[in-house]
């Protein structure tokens, strides 16, 4: 029955989980329009105890989960209400995470005064902290909660996680008063399309207009920090132009906000066109890591993972090992790598945003290479054997694995730290929700990547690269190196295209990119 019950409980959270990006969005909407970042984590973590909460509830009490399979083949299917209950705590787990994902590194960062050099230094580090807090409590959750559920109780693996969010929400009230609070400053993809639309009615002006620009007088209550005007995009600024003063009424308010919006509501905008470029180079490395959490498992499963006579390595914890290079290059860079840096070379030693970019792509690329490398060794020797089990232990594979969590730690921590410094302080919520949907992106792109390998090389009857139940007979091998050559691509195109939407500087301030084309428009 247990067995039974994880099976349906993983399809079933694959399916609720392909729709966290809207939920996502959702919570970051919200979070700026309406409760701010505060009350928007809180009722966050709120629906997911409730939703662990009733998950535990399916495990402890019987009436909410159909009885003991007997016979496989005269199993008692669930009740509908039953069914209801599972998808009622499993939707309040996925409306929980919309609220938190988007808000949780945004709030974070409130908490640090960007005008200073030590809070962004701070800033960084914080970056840093959160996903090796991140990582580490899934390494505790894939390893001792999973343990637990599988030989001890499923209702005490269960209860444990609801205990620890519980613990969690105490902790968070707690420390309410001393948090910084940002008000919500309504809702930015309103203001979003009124730009496109007040651009597109006025696309007829010439790039030389001689117009005035709606650039209202900062209120001097407000706390939303006002945004330098840059010169890239400039198609959207007409959306600002003052055509006829009529557009504007006896206060100085445009008569239509559809036709006429202010030039911080097309800085906004610009602000997240920016970071598209990047974006994408973030959606190319996150692929090479879905490879080894789906094909690297694939391979541990296919070779010898024997330790000694009586212990055999779970091939699902081959992904640990990525979390684990990921938590000790974090320890080791903010622990040793940067104070034994300052005391020797006595400055900032802290990589840039650009270097940390290009080395998490490197580290993808050899990911990839490495892998492909790997399977040649394990095919041919199972080959040789005439086995489905490779001899090849299974050790050989944490290269790759620590390469996969290597690029993690350069490229997804920096990437973190580039959409939530690079858009406005109103907006860091969807920086949070951006991030997260280039994960759920990535993944889909994955599929499309393996599904179209697996026809292309399986036309004319021919044996497929991918697919079916024995690696042996397919060449995973040349898909690991044709993901590299895509690797390979993202980063002539990171060289090419979106590096120069990066700041170059170690100390980047909040809009360094605004800053760095500032200083570059100058000194031309």
């Amino acid at each position: 029955m247990e067995g039974h019950q994880v099976h349906s409980s993983k399809r079933v959270v694959r399916e609720i989980g392909s729709n966290e990006p809207h939920f996502q969005h959702n919570g970051a909407i919200i979070s700026d329009a309406w409760l701010g970042r505060f009350l928007t984590l809180l009722i966050g973590t709120i629906f997911s105890l409730l939703g662990m909460a009733a998950m535990t509830l399916t495990a402890g009490l019987p009436e909410l989960r159909p009885p003991a399979c007997q016979q496989e083949a005269s199993c008692i299917q669930p009740h509908k209400w039953q069914l209801a209950f599972l998808f009622i705590s499993l939707g309040l787990i996925a409306m929980g995470a919309g609220g938190i994902r988007p808000c949780n590194i945004a709030f974070g960062a409130d908490q640090f005064d960007t005008n200073t050099k030590k809070g962004r230094a701070h800033l960084e580090s914080f970056f840093n902290w959160w996903y090796f807090s991140f990582t580490i409590a899934l390494v505790i959750a894939l390893t001792g909660v999973v343990y637990v559920q599988t030989n001890i109780s499923w209702l005490t693996g269960f209860a444990i996680p609801t205990a620890c969010l519980a613990i969690s929400i105490a902790i968070f009230l707690i420390g309410h008063h001393t948090y910084i609070c940002k008000k919500p400053q309504g809702t930015v993809f309103v203001d979003m399309a009124k730009v496109i639309t007040a651009a597109f009615r006025k696309r007829e002006i010439k790039s030389g207009y001689e117009h005035s620009f709606y650039d209202p007088a900062e209120d001097l209550e407000s706390e939303v920090r006002k945004l330098i005007k840059i010169k890239r995009f400039k198609c959207l600024d007409k959306a600002a132009v003052i055509v006829d003063p009529s557009e504007l009424n006896e206060e100085g308010v445009p008569v239509n906000s559809w036709k006429l919006c202010s030039v911080q509501q097309v800085e906004n905008l610009k602000c997240l066109v920016a970071i598209m470029p990047v974006w994408v180079t973030g959606v190319g490395c996150f692929v090479v890591m879905d490879q080894q959490s789906t094909f690297g498992v694939l391979q541990a499963l296919q070779m010898d993972r024997s330790i000694g006579k009586h212990f055999m390595i779970p091939p699902g914890w081959m992904g640990i090992s990525s979390m684990i290079a990921l938590s000790i290059w974090i320890f080791l860079y903010e622990q040793i790598y940067i104070r034994m840096a300052k005391k020797l070379l006595k400055s900032d030693s802290r990589l840039t945003m650009h270097q940390r970019i290009i080395i998490g792509i490197i580290m993808s690329i050899l990911c990839m290479i490495v892998a492909g490398i790997v399977e040649q060794k394990r095919r041919a020797m199972a080959i040789r054997e005439k086995s489905f089990t490779s001899p090849l232990h299974v050790l050989v594979l944490l290269p790759q694995f620590a390469l996969s969590g290597l690029t993690e730690a350069f490229a997804a921590v920096a990437l973190m730290e580039f959409f939530t410094i690079q858009l406005p302080e109103s907006m860091r919520s969807i920086a949070g929700a951006v991030f997260f949907l280039s994960l759920s992106i990535a993944s889909y792109l994955s599929t499309l990547i393996v599904n179209t390998m697996h026809s292309i090389t399986g036309e004319g009857g021919k044996t497929p690269w991918l697919g079916g139940h024995d690696l042996n007979n397919n060449k995973l091998d040349n898909f690991y190196f044709i993901v590299a050559a895509i690797g390979f691509v993202n980063l002539i195109y990171f060289m090419l295209v979106a590096r120069k939407y990066v700041p170059f500087t170690k100390d980047v301030k909040l809009g360094g990119l605004r800053q760095m084309e500032t200083s570059e428009e100058s000194s031309s």
